[in-house]
C-alpha cells in the first residue's frame, strides 16, 4: 500500500502551488489502477487538470494529439513495455516536463534519466506531500525555462530590428555622404576652366578600373571618394588662375602644384576620408617619379592614385578620340602610368568607356553613381 503523508504536511504542498489562472495540464501514466487513481486524485485536488492512462503506447497518442504540461510516468525495465528514455517523451512533446516514478531504485538509471531531460526522479513507496511539491517544483522549472525561452527569442527578434534600423541609418548616412562630396566635386569643377563633369568622370572611370583589378568593395569606395575630391587642394589656389588659359609662369606653377599638400591636410584631419587623403596627396606622381610633389615613383606611390592616373588621361585624352585615348595610354604605360594598371584597362571593351562618357559629360546632373558601392 501507498503511504499518506499527514493532513498539517499536504496543506503545505498544496499551499506552495497557490492559485491556477489557467490549470496546468497533467498526464499520469501509471499501470497500476490504484496508484493511478490515487496521483488523479490527488492532483485535481490541487487544482491541475489531470488525465490518465495505464501504457506508455497510450500516452504516446495523448501526447501527439493533446498539450500537457507535466508528464507523470511508471519508469520500468526496458524491455518491459515502458518507456525506455526520458527522450521518447521528448521528441513527441518536447515542451512537456517530465517527473518519472519507479519502484526500481537504480542511481545509474536515475542520473541516465535526469540527462536525458526528466525534471524529477520518484521511488516507490512516495507520499503524496513529496509528489506534490515534486509536481509544484518542475512547473516552476519548466515555466521558468519557457519565459526565458520566450526572452530569448524576444531578444534575438529586437536585436534583428536594431540591427536593421542601424544599418538602413548607415546606408542613409553614406548616401548623404556621398551626396555631400559629388556636389563639393562639382563646385570644385565649377571653379577651374574647362573641368566641368571632369571629377565624376574620372570617378566613374576610376570605379571601373579598380573593379577590373579585382579591388574589394572598401578599397572602390576609398579611391572613389579620393578621386572625386582629388583636386579639393584647390580651394587655397586663387580663382585667377584656376580660370587662367594658357601656360603659367614658373611662379604660378609653384603655387599650383601645392593643391596636393592642400587637400591633402584638408581630408586627413576628416577620420572617414583619411584614406582617400593619400590618394589626393599622390595623384600628380607619376610612375617613372618624375611628378609632384614628392617626386614618388612605382609602388610608393598610392594604388588609388595610380589608378586615378589612368582615368585621368583617359578623360583628358578622350575629347580627340577613345581610340587615340587608349593608344596614347598604352605609350605612356611605364613612365607616367602604371604598366599593370595599364594592362587590365586595355582590357575593358571601348564601348564602356564611351557609354559612361556619354552619361557623365558636361553637366551631368547624377549624384546617385555611388548607389551601388552603399552597403
Amino acid at each position: 500500500m501507498l503511504p499518506f503523508a499527514d493532513a498539517a504536511s499536504i496543506q503545505t504542498a498544496e499551499s506552495s502551488v497557490g492559485p491556477f489562472l489557467h490549470p496546468s495540464q497533467v498526464l499520469v501514466v501509471e499501470e497500476e489502477t490504484v496508484t493511478r487513481e490515487i496521483l488523479a486524485r490527488k492532483l485535481s485536488s490541487l487544482g491541475y487538470v489531470c488525465r490518465c492512462c495505464p501504457d506508455p503506447d497510450t500516452a504516446t497518442r495523448l501526447l501527439a494529439d493533446e498539450k500537457f504540461d507535466l508528464v507523470i510516468t511508471d519508469l520500468v525495465v526496458p524491455g518491459s513495455g515502458g518507456f525506455k528514455s526520458v527522450r521518447e517523451i521528448a521528441e513527441v512533446a518536447p515542451d512537456t516536463a517530465i517527473i518519472l516514478i519507479t519502484s526500481v531504485i537504480n542511481v545509474e538509471v536515475a542520473v541516465d534519466a535526469l540527462k536525458d531531460g526528466a525534471y524529477d526522479y520518484i521511488t516507490k513507496p512516495f507520499s503524496l506531500e513529496e509528489v506534490s511539491i515534486s509536481v509544484a517544483r518542475a512547473l516552476e522549472k519548466r515555466r521558468l525555462l519557457l519565459e526565458n525561452r520566450k526572452y530569448q527569442v524576444a531578444l534575438e527578434e529586437q536585436v534583428a530590428s536594431r540591427t536593421s534600423q542601424l544599418q538602413e541609418a548607415l546606408r542613409v548616412l553614406h548616401h548623404t555622404y556621398h551626396s555631400t562630396l559629388v556636389a563639393l566635386s562639382r563646385a570644385l569643377d565649377s571653379r577651374d576652366a574647362g573641368s566641368d563633369g571632369h571629377s565624376l568622370r574620372v570617378t566613374v572611370y576610376a570605379k571601373r578600373i579598380a573593379e577590373s583589378l579585382g579591388l574589394g568593395g572598401q578599397q572602390i569606395r576609398v579611391i572613389e571618394q579620393g578621386v572625386l575630391l582629388h583636386d579639393i587642394g584647390k580651394i587655397g589656389i586663387p580663382d585667377e588662375l584656376l580660370k587662367k588659359r594658357g601656360n603659367l609662369t614658373e611662379r604660378e606653377s609653384v603655387l599650383m602644384r601645392r593643391h596636393p599638400e592642400i587637400g591633402y591636410r584638408i581630408l586627413s584631419s576628416i577620420k572617414f576620408l583619411k584614406e582617400a587623403a593619400e590618394l589626393v596627396y599622390h595623384h600628380h606622381e607619376r610612375y617613372d617619379g618624375e611628378g609632384y610633389p614628392q617626386g614618388l615613383s612605382g609602388d610608393r606611390i598610392n594604388l588609388g592614385a595610380r589608378v586615378f592616373a589612368v582615368a585621368d588621361a583617359l578623360d583628358d585624352l578622350a575629347s580627340v578620340s577613345l581610340d587615340s585615348a587608349l593608344s596614347e595610354i598604352t605609350r605612356m604605360s611605364g613612365s607616367q602610368l602604371d604598366p599593370r594598371i595599364v594592362g587590365e584597362f586595355v582590357k575593358i571593351p571601348v564601348q564602356e568607356w564611351e557609354t559612361i562618357r556619354q552619361e557623365y559629360g558636361a553637366g551631368a546632373k547624377r549624384t546617385d553613381f555611388f548607389g551601388a558601392a552603399i552597403p
